[in-house]
């Protein structure tokens, strides 16, 4: 792709930019937590309306002094490659970019005055003009067809008298009451009133324009709650506001609706109308004007992404398959989806432009970093946009290979594993065992090198070699892969995890006295079991698991979620099944060093959950340690927070390993 020279000069100085703290050197010498959290993050681009500029963001990390936080600013680019460059700057983060239906504008989204509006600044630049006035700050928006108004959701602010019993320190909360509902407005472009457009108590979560403008299709659930997604349902509304027309009413989850080219149907991803606790989204139609929804072909996990339509009306849809993610082409007709790009990575991020004719994506793997890129449709042939890491040299990378290994009841289990740096054939060398999260979760072929909790290339360099698996219960491997851990928590997804150990022990890779492991969330959950079950692992680091299901369920923000993956509650004769798969409960032979990492603030895996196990450890005289970040819910958000977590536990890993 030509670039002119200014657009290399741009891209050098921010490549200088990000690499300050590395004496303005693009060459990086060795793999820390540090530097891989400080590289710049490339994400959502989207499309002008002709397809010929495409708008994405680059994310910048603040670990000076006193500071510990990242920034998002928005770029753009021409696709003949003429021009590329940075669009916002300063302290205030800018995201969601979107051009105005004309060409002429890009919106955004920024925090700069009076939490975060919507701003619009001309293409060819100028000052950036704030839009909305929005109490309680804008959530997303979209804009009409005709590019006269904003469509954006807010939810609900505080009222005057919830201001003043928190004023005069009379604010107490009564759970499950006094809702703040997430709520449409729209508003005129060249006006700064908007209307919310309906007055029912209902929480939007997502929404959709008809192509004449005249009817806004949403998707909306009873209240805030996070388990009442699973009652989502989906409605119409007049855009200039009125009565809620119920389109989809009916058990489990409905939602993600778009509106055809043609403005006659509406497509939509659901359970089907029946409740899928553990998760699918298929895909369906429904006429617009209202009728019986139609399932369209099945895809090959069951979990698509709507991304939009091509030319043709054919809907296009992101999904995994395996350790890849790819685009796909659905028609309406219910024929089977159909391939669109090459399976050799991550595509992902995926928008088309208004005609259909063009797609703006991200493409990464495990050895190259997430670029952007875009592709006519008719043909598919990715050309790459941005250029953040062509000036950068890394380090040396530990090479990373797919294994397949069978479970002893015979399930083939797939997982990545990640050589050592310098790796010689014939080596024996120690074994990092990695649990990913969910249990629906999945290890994919995204770039190693890119800083997260979890510092890949960091341990590769310091002579470990990684396993990845994607156990039973992982997404990308269909429905019946990713359901066929229900009731069994910590027994057939554990023998897919230390049979994949087992195999790269064969493989001549893993050295069988020098074993650990690490995971989060899940992950976690399966750290604490495992120590339950076996002494094979010299040191592993617990982050942020769950050990004890029953105290779980009551406590996390998400119950429905483990009810389904357990048959139900605890009550009614199913005790024994929380109890079964609960690590607290079989304490008695653990010996294994635990390390616990856990976030002061976790809602979704409360920390009486780390507390619990950590308090066991210690009356077991276990050698054990626990680390808490403050300010911080079910993951690091803060830059120094996420380096800091693999620094911890590769201490802690060396010290049991003796090295």
């Amino acid at each position: 792709m030509i670039r002119t020279s200014a657009t290399l000069f741009l891209t050098t100085l921010f490549v200088l930019f990000i690499f300050q703290n590395l004496d303005a050197q693009t060459t990086i010498d060795s793999w820390t937590p540090e530097v891989m959290v400080n590289l710049p993050v490339v994400g959502s681009p989207e499309l002008s309306p002709d397809g010929s500029m495409i708008a994405y963001t680059v994310r910048e990390t603040n670990m000076e002094e006193d500071e510990s936080s990242f920034t998002t600013h928005i770029w753009v680019a021409n696709a003949d490659g003429s021009m590329n460059r940075q669009f916002t700057r300063g302290d205030q983060s800018a995201t969601n970019p979107q051009f105005s239906p004309d060409g002429r504008y890009l919106t955004f989204i920024s925090s700069r005055d009076n939490g975060r509006q919507i701003y619009k600044m001309y293409l060819d630049g100028g000052e950036a003009k704030k839009i909305t006035s929005a109490e309680n700050g804008v959530g997303s928006f979209q804009w009409s067809p005709d590019g006269s108004r904003i469509a954006y959701t807010m939810t609900d602010p505080q009222t005057d008298e919830e201001k003043a019993r928190e004023r005069e320190r009379r604010d107490v909360i009564l759970v499950d009451r006094d809702f703040k509902f997430s709520r449409i407005y729209v508003q005129p472009v060249d006006s700064d009133s908007a209307t919310a457009i309906y007055a029912d108590d209902l929480h939007t979560t997502s929404f959709d324009w008809s192509p004449d403008g005249e009817t806004i299709v949403f998707a909306h659930q009873p209240t805030p709650r996070i388990d009442d997604r699973y009652k989502m349902n989906i409605s119409t509304v007049p855009a200039d506001s009125g009565a809620v027309t119920s389109l989809v009413y009916r058990e489990g989850t409905d939602g993600s609706p778009y509106f055809t080219p043609d403005g006659e149907y509406v497509v939509f991803t659901s359970h089907g109308g029946r409740l899928e606790g553990i998760g699918i989204q298929d895909l369906f139609v429904v006429p617009a004007s209202g009728g019986e929804p139609r399932a369209l072909a099945h895809t090959y996990d069951r979990n698509a992404t709507i991304t939009g339509f091509d030319a043709d009306g054919h809907l296009l849809i992101t999904e995994r398959r395996n350790t890849l993610s790819a685009l796909y082409r659905v028609a309406l007709d219910g024929s089977e989806p159909e391939l669109i790009t090459p399976e050799n990575g991550i595509y992902n991020m995926f928008v088309v432009n208004r005609a259909g004719n063009r797609v703006a994506f991200s493409f990464e793997d495990s050895n190259t970093p997430r670029e952007i890129y875009y592709s006519d449709l008719d043909s598919f042939e990715a050309v790459q946009v941005t250029s953040v890491f062509d000036e950068i040299s890394f380090p040396e990378f530990g090479d990373t290979e797919l294994l397949t290994w069978n479970s002893p009841d015979g399930m083939e289990i797939e997982g990545l594993l990640t050589y050592p740096v310098g790796y010689q054939p014939g080596d024996r060398v120690p074994l990092i065992l990695m649990v990913h999260g969910g249990p629906a979760g999945v290890y994919s072929q995204t770039f190693t090198g890119q800083g997260n909790i979890y510092a890949i290339q960091y341990f590769a360099e310091h002579g470990y070699a990684l396993l990845r698996p994607n156990p039973r219960g992982s997404t990308g491997y269909g429905k019946e892969f990713r359901y066929a851990n229900f009731q069994d928590w910590g027994y057939g997804d554990y023998e897919d995890l230390m049979s994949g150990v087992d195999s790269v022990i064969e493989m001549g890779v893993a050295h069988p006295d020098s074993l650990v492991e690490m995971g989060w969330s899940y992950g976690g959950y399966m750290t604490s079991w495992i120590v339950t079950q076996t002494d094979r692992f010299k040191a592993v680091s617990m982050g942020a698991g769950l050990s004890n299901l029953v105290s779980m369920v009551g406590t996390t923000d998400i119950p429905g979620y483990l009810t389904a993956h357990m048959g139900g509650p605890y009550w009614g004769g199913n005790m024994e099944t929380y109890e079964r798969h609960s690590a607290v409960y079989f304490m008695d032979d653990v010996v294994t060093p635990v390390q616990i990492i856990h976030g002061s603030n976790d809602l979704r895996v409360p920390l009486g959950q780390a507390q619990e196990f950590y308090w066991a450890l210690q009356e077991k005289g276990v050698d054990s340690e626990m680390i808490l970040y403050p300010r911080t819910g079910h993951g690091p958000t803060e830059p120094k927070f996420i380096a800091d977590v693999s620094n911890q536990i590769i201490r802690w890993f060396d010290k049991h390993l003796g090295r």
